[in-house]
C-alpha cells in the first residue's frame, strides 16, 4: 500500500479504536464535535456511521456465510493469457483490453472461450483483475530480482558523460540505443534479445535479434548494423546496463578506425531511450 491510497477497512477501524479514547475523556461537547469532524475527515465515512462505530464494537465480525468466487480458474487463466500476451501491464491498462484481445487470441486459436467466460470479461473489475494477476506478478518480481545482474564498475559509467541527445540535432549518426528482453517471465538460461538503434536526426532504426547479451555477441549485433547504415556513427547513446558499459565493448568502441563519442542516459530513467524511439517512429524512414 501506498501513502496516497485511502484506507481500508481494518486501518479505519485500528484509527477509529485509538481516537475513541480521546471521544470518552472529551467532557466538553464541542471538544467531542471537533473530533467526530475529524474522524469523518480522514476515514471518509458519514458521520453516524462514525458514532455507532465508537459506540460499538470495532472488532469485525466473520460472514455467517461465506461468498461463493464469480471469477473462477476458467478466467484467472484467460486474464492471465491476455496478461502475457500484452506484457504484463497495470490492471488499469489491462482491464479495459480484455474484451478485444480475448477475441483476438480466440481467432488465432491461442484460447478457448464460451459465452459465460464472455460476459464475465465484460464485467469483471479493475480490483479483481489486480487480484487474480497477483501470484503471478509476485512470481515475476521474486525471479527478476533473485537474479543478480552483473554490475559495471562505477569508475567506467563515472568517465562517460550522462546526457540527452538534443532534439535539433541535425547531423545523422547520433544513435540511441536500446536492448529489449524477450524472455517472459523467467529470465533464467538463454534467450533472444533484441538490439536497436534509432538515429536522432532520421529517424532511421535497425534492429538485429541477438541469443544471449555476451560482449562478442554484443559486438556482432552492432558489426551487423554498421555495415548496414547508410551513413558512419558519431555517437552511440547506451542505457547504463552491464550489456553495454564492459571493459570488453568499451574496448572495442575505443579501438575504431573511425573514433566515435559515447554518452549514456540518466540513471534509472529507462525511458529516456524509449522517448526518442517513439517519437522519432512517425517520421519517414531514409
Amino acid at each position: 500500500m501506498t501513502e496516497t491510497e485511502p484506507m481500508n477497512v481494518n486501518e479505519r477501524r485500528k484509527y477509529l479504536h485509538k481516537m475513541r479514547l480521546r471521544y470518552w475523556q472529551a467532557e466538553r461537547k464541542n471538544a467531542k464535535s471537533a473530533l467526530l469532524d475529524e474522524m469523518q475527515s480522514v476515514t471518509n465515512l458519514h458521520r453516524k456511521s462514525v458514532i455507532r462505530l465508537i459506540q460499538g464494537d470495532l472488532a469485525r465480525k466473520p460472514r455467517r456465510k461465506q461468498r461463493g468466487k464469480t471469477y473462477g480458474a476458467d478466467v484467472k487463466w484467460v486474464v492471465e493469457k491476455i496478461a502475457q500476451s500484452l506484457d504484463y501491464p497495470c490492471a488499469e491498462r489491462l482491464q479495459p483490453n480484455l474484451v478485444w484481445m480475448a477475441n483476438h487470441l480466440e481467432a488465432h486459436k491461442e484460447i478457448e472461450l464460451n459465452a459465460e467466460i464472455k460476459t464475465k470479461l465484460e464485467r469483471i473489475s479493475v480490483s479483481t483483475v489486480r487480484r487474480l494477476l497477483l501470484p503471478s506478478q509476485r512470481a515475476s518480481n521474486r525471479i527478476a530480482h533473485s537474479k543478480r545482474q552483473p554490475n559495471a564498475s562505477f569508475a567506467q559509467r563515472q568517465a562517460i558523460p550522462v546526457r540527452r541527445i538534443p532534439w535539433q540535432e541535425r547531423t545523422p549518426g547520433h544513435f540511441e540505443v536500446d536492448l529489449v528482453h524477450h524472455c517472459g517471465l523467467s529470465a533464467s538460461g538463454q534467450y533472444v534479445h533484441t538490439l536497436q538503434m534509432t538515429d536522432v536526426a532520421t529517424g532511421w532504426s535497425e534492429c538485429v535479434a541477438l541469443l544471449g547479451r555476451s560482449y562478442l555477441v554484443m559486438q556482432d549485433g552492432f558489426q551487423r548494423i554498421e555495415k548496414r547504415l547508410p551513413f558512419p556513427i558519431l555517437e552511440i547513446h547506451p542505457d547504463n546496463g552491464s550489456e553495454f558499459l564492459n571493459d570488453h565493448l568499451m574496448r572495442f568502441w575505443q579501438q575504431r578506425a573511425q573514433p566515435l563519442e559515447l554518452s549514456r542516459s540518466r540513471p534509472y530513467s529507462k525511458n529516456d531511450n524509449r522517448f526518442v524511439e517513439e517519437n522519432n517512429f512517425s517520421q519517414v524512414r531514409a
